[in-house]
């Protein structure tokens, strides 16, 4: 999900006898998936400039916070406010802005990985759940999509709801996780845990 996805996909390209299956929520690894919330960040990526680096602070306000956990969500009153007010307690300590800016321009070494990973996809055919929040603005459903170009047998689930898709549909996604790792992982006892959960 989010920075985890290209994470986990790192580690998988290079070592892909030691993956079983890919769970994916919104994680991105597709062009197609980079759309206009990423601009300013491309931007920024090409030219670390005063300029840029200001477009890019304004996504540090609780504003910009609560925005990611709420919007394209079907019900905002089930989103817990303490979602974007932890998180924004944790975005205003002393130093942190200049962490996120290095993390976002961090990111940009991912793209040109894509291929690679995409690669793997093909060449490995790892067991695939994608579960997406349709509505999210950061990594929209047209990166999702692509998965099913490259993973012929990935588990697809477009849910009607935003970035953060946990936090309104935890429970529909967990018996999807619940289910997909009882059909196509081979550990009967995570299973057994996994049921009783």
């Amino acid at each position: 999900m989010d920075y985890g996805g290209p994470v986990s996909f790192r580690l998988a390209a290079k070592h892909p006898g030691r993956v079983e299956a890919l769970i994916v929520q919104n994680g991105n690894a597709y062009e197609e998936g980079l759309r206009e919330f990423w601009e300013p960040m491309k931007a920024y990526w090409q030219h670390p400039s005063s300029e840029n680096i200001d477009k890019i602070r304004s996504l540090f306000t609780l504003e910009q916070t609560k925005w990611q956990y709420t919007n394209g969500v079907r019900n905002i009153e089930a989103i817990s406010p303490d979602n974007w007010k932890i998180d924004q307690s944790l975005l205003d300590r002393p130093g942190n802005d200049e962490i996120q800016l290095a993390l976002f321009y961090s990111y940009r070494t991912n793209p040109p990985l894509y291929p690679q990973w995409q690669e793997y996809f093909r060449k490995y055919q790892p067991p695939t759940l994608i579960v997406w929040g349709k509505n999210d603005y950061v990594f929209p459903a047209d990166g999702a999509y692509p998965y099913q170009r490259d993973l012929k047998n990935a588990e697809f689930h477009l849910l009607d709801t935003g970035h953060f898709a946990l936090e309104e549909d935890g429970d529909t996604i967990a018996d999807y996780i619940r289910r997909f790792l009882t059909t196509h992982v081979a550990d009967k006892t995570m299973h057994k845990n996994l049921a009783t959960a």
